[in-house]
């Protein structure tokens, strides 16, 4: 781990899961903070910036759903979103949310660390930095070592982008014009954390294609290829 633990806010109103993960978190080296509803997790927000939000779907009072669209409405802190319902459409409804991943209960401890730590990788670059890159294409620039989105010849406000979307971005810019799968790209952003027939990618590309579109309109960056995947059209070039 590095010098300054990761630090995890867990938002759940089962005190035994509860203290369960915060016990097998902290063994891994991370600093916890657990509250079981709404209010109480607006109170910790006022005094801790965690690195990332474990928040359950079925809480007293407001839900998962709606604290993790309030918590996107002001903030790119990355958010797994737990839910004890096995229905495809509560994933999908918090994915649009804005969830950067989500994991069923019941779960094991060695998965939800593996999830944590992928989504950590991903948002503050925990794994091995990569070399500042940066790619034009249409009216953006996109600096992988950065992790930002910028705009070029518009006032147009650049988008605002979770950190697994970005991943995704980052995987079209460096791979454009050319036909992505689903298992390719669930394998270049989110490796061995993937599941099979996990349908994380489909609710990424909606939402990056609808932030992209937003600040570019008509620019049609990503197409999706009957019974192939998916295409990222634009012309990318990479610039110094």
């Amino acid at each position: 781990m590095n010098a300054h633990p990761a630090t995890i806010l867990m938002v759940e109103d089962d005190p035994e899961i509860s203290r369960l993960v915060a016990d097998f978190m902290r063994r891994e080296g991370f600093e916890v903070a657990c509250v079981g509803d709404s209010k109480a997790m607006d109170a910790m927000l006022q005094r801790l910036r965690p690195d990332l939000v474990i928040l359950d779907l079925m809480l007293p009072g407001e839900d998962g759903l709606s604290i993790c669209r309030r918590l996107r409405a002001d903030d790119q802190i990355p958010i797994l979103m737990l839910t004890a319902k096995s229905e495809e459409i509560d994933r999908v409804v918090g994915l649009e949310m804005g969830a950067d991943d989500y994991l069923a209960k019941p779960f094991g401890p060695r998965e939800l660390l593996a999830r944590i730590r992928a989504i950590l990788r991903r948002s503050n670059g925990t794994a091995a930095k990569p070399l500042i890159r940066r790619f034009a294409f249409d009216r953006f620039v996109v600096d992988l070592g950065a992790r930002s989105v910028e705009m070029i010849e518009t006032d147009a406000a650049a988008p605002q982008l979770t950190s697994a979307e970005f991943d995704l971005l980052g995987c079209f810019v460096q791979r454009p014009r050319r036909v992505l799968t689903r298992d390719q790209i669930l394998d270049w952003t989110r490796g061995r954390s993937a599941e099979p027939f996990d349908r994380t990618v489909d609710m990424l590309i909606s939402r990056l294609r609808k932030k992209l579109d937003g600040a570019s309109p008509g620019s049609n960056l990503i197409t999706t290829v009957r019974n192939g995947g998916y295409l990222f059209t634009a012309t990318v070039k990479q610039v110094s």
